[in-house]
């Protein structure tokens, strides 16, 4: 019998940590996939965040750092002007990335950076107990906004693809989701595109990742699922903002 499912060879064969439902899983794969289709193995290098995916470096085979929180950027522009022949990405959430993260990321993109930025938000804080993120939308019930998110009292979520392309460094910027398998393909072909992006030395490019997170949603994996079609989309449009 032919296979014609696997894990990629860039995917070590190992559990993960994620919570059932979690959108992490699926994203690390997509960026196995790529990083292997692209035969770019032996030469990536990838950036982990301090988040949910602390530890992805136990579940990518390929060479993976840790950066303090929020320095993704930071470390992927040194190793970047070190080594220019690697392919440098980082992996981070929207606390990482979106609150102690921001002058990184804004800096980085603006300097036009030649390096790909996969950002998941999952429009709350996973790691620390499901507290406010500057992405969550408004009305969403978190531990620190017990009555919803107020704009009068919280403010209004951060929208980090409109954010970005404004700036002339950006040269791509996307936003896709994972609520069904239609827009797990479009995910994957985004995250491919800003890897190649890269290779042609075209700049900097983020692909933005919807996702869920049954835990602190407080919903059950599919209801989370159905949450980010039906409520995380009204606040975080799907589609290429630049590039």
């Amino acid at each position: 019998m032919d296979t014609i499912f696997s894990k990629p060879d860039s995917m070590k064969d190992v559990p993960t940590h994620y919570c059932p439902g979690c959108g992490h899983g699926v994203v690390h794969r997509l960026i196995c996939e790529v990083v292997d289709e692209l035969g770019i193995r032996e030469s990536v290098i990838g950036i982990a965040p301090v988040g949910c995916a602390v530890i992805a470096y136990d579940y990518w085979d390929f060479d993976v750092t840790e950066t303090a929180h929020g320095r993704v950027p930071a470390v992927a522009t040194g190793i970047k002007r070190t080594h220019p022949e690697n392919i440098v990405f980082g992996y981070q959430g929207d606390g990482d990335l979106a609150a102690i993260g921001t002058a990184e990321i804004i800096h980085a993109a603006n300097r036009r950076e030649n390096i790909t930025i996969v950002f998941v938000n999952n429009s709350l804080y996973g790691m620390t107990g499901g507290q406010m993120a500057p992405t969550t939308i408004l009305k969403q019930k978190t531990a620190t906004t017990p009555l919803g998110r107020d704009p009068k009292r919280e403010g209004f979520p951060l929208k980090v693809c409109e954010l970005l392309s404004v700036l002339p460094g950006v040269f791509y910027a996307e936003r896709v989701a994972l609520y069904n398998p239609q827009n797990v393909l479009k995910a994957k072909k985004a995250i491919r595109k800003a890897f190649q992006n890269q290779i042609d030395g075209s700049g900097f490019s983020i692909v933005e990742v919807l996702s869920q997170c049954p835990t602190y949603l407080g919903l059950s994996p599919k209801d989370a699922v159905k949450w980010v079609e039906e409520d995380m989309l009204k606040e975080y449009p799907l589609g290429v903002f630049k590039g």
